[in-house]
Parts: C-alpha cells; structure tokens; sequence
C-alpha cells in the first residue's frame, strides 16, 4: 500500500512540512510506503481549458503527480494558511487534478471513486480564527476534492505558527505534542486505508456523506440541464 503527501509550504523546513513528517512517520509505523513530494519542486504549468482532459502531458511534472495520484490509497495535503487561502501554487495544483479527476464528457462527475484525502493546515492564527473563519475561507480545498470523487476524512489547524509578533518561521518542531498529535492520526489513517483496501469501503461514518453527496450531484446536475438546457 502507498499514500503520497503533498507539501504546499514554500520553505525548506516549513511548518507545513514538519508535521506531514510527523504524520508520514504514523503511516509507516502501520506499515505504508509513503512518498513526500514539495509542489515548490515540481514544474506544474497553469491551468487552462487544454489541460481540461485525463490525457497526461509530458512538457511539466504533472504526469508525474497524476500517476501518483491515481495510484495511491490515500493522499495527505499540508498547507501553510496565507491571508485566509492556500498558496496560488496549491490551487492551481488542485485545478490540474481536475483535468483527470472529473469526466471527460461533461466535467462534473468525479473519478476518484472514494479515495481517502487528509488534510493538514497551519497558520499564524489562533485556533479560534479558525474555527470561525478560516476554515470557511479555505473551504473550496476540500469542497474541490469532494466533488472529484474524494473523500476528506479529517483536517487538521496548526494555530500560532509564529516565532513572535508579527514574526513568521518554523516553530512546531519544538512542540512535541503537535508532533505526537499528527503522528496518531497517521496511524489512524493508515489504519482506514488499510480497511479500505481489505474491504473496498470506508467505514460507514465516512461513506454515508459520500453516497448523499454523489446523489445529491446527480439531482443538482439534472436540475441545471433541465433549467438551462
């Protein structure tokens, strides 16, 4: 079994990184190959309409990611929180998946067919920001994975990931509990893949949502046909 991690933070030893390490060491523990990839070192052109198909193009490395990606049995994303979205790179990296992750006759059915997705987020913010806003302001990351055919089965908020006032850096290598934190729920994630593949379903508190949001797309794509035809 293999899970690719995504790293979106932009420096070397980034907040964003250090606790996707933490989370990858949980899913080795359980047994999983792991792959740990940093958008910043990837070539990943800008999305536009040519890209809009699952047919790979070999002039960046995004072939690269789409395999990976289609491959594995789980992916995690960490993502630094920068005035109140992701990095430019992360979202244009999310509209590329698109291109293969949705169908190719009408874009608006997905094709990840239920593949688990974690998601690991860290700000300067306190854990109240993000309960009251910021998790609204980046809700189109998981929100676009959903409508992919992805299922997101958790996040996780990093608050405060300052050095002091107004003074951004890496900071989460000194907090043994966060680090401990994000390694547990490598683990438990490991562990729902694991059923996942034994099984070919996820547990039923995550599936559930999956099968009435898949219902309710079709209704809302019949309804939009019909309206506009």
């Amino acid at each position: 079994m293999h899970i690719v991690i995504f790293v979106a933070g932009t420096n070397l030893h980034s907040n964003a990184k250090t606790l996707a390490e933490a989370f990858q060491k949980g899913l080795i523990q359980e047994g999983i190959s792991t792959s740990l990839i940093r958008l910043t070192d990837l070539s990943i052109n800008h999305f536009s309409l040519e890209y809009y198909h699952p047919a790979c193009s070999l002039e960046d490395d995004f072939c690269r990611v789409q395999n990976l990606i289609e491959k594995a049995d789980g992916v995690i994303i960490a993502t630094p929180i920068w005035n109140f979205s992701v990095p430019a790179h992360l979202k244009n990296f999310i509209d590329r998946i698109g291109g293969f992750a949705l169908d190719e006759a009408t874009h608006s059915k997905g094709q990840l067919n239920g593949k688990p997705f974690y998601l690991i987020f860290t700000g300067g913010a306190p854990r109240t920001a993000w309960k009251f806003m910021l998790h609204v302001t980046t809700m189109h990351l998981p929100e676009s994975l959903k409508y992919y055919g992805g299922v997101v089965l958790g996040r996780h908020y990093e608050p405060r990931c300052m050095e002091g006032h107004g003074q951004f850096g890496l900071v989460v290598d000194k907090r043994p509990d966060s680090l401990a934190l994000l390694e547990k729920k490598g683990r438990w994630f490991a562990e729902i893949v694991q059923q996942r593949a034994k099984t070919g379903r996820l547990p039923w508190r995550f599936r559930w949502p999956y099968t009435i949001r898949l219902v309710l797309q079709v209704f809302a794509n019949r309804v939009l046909h019909w309206i506009e035809p």
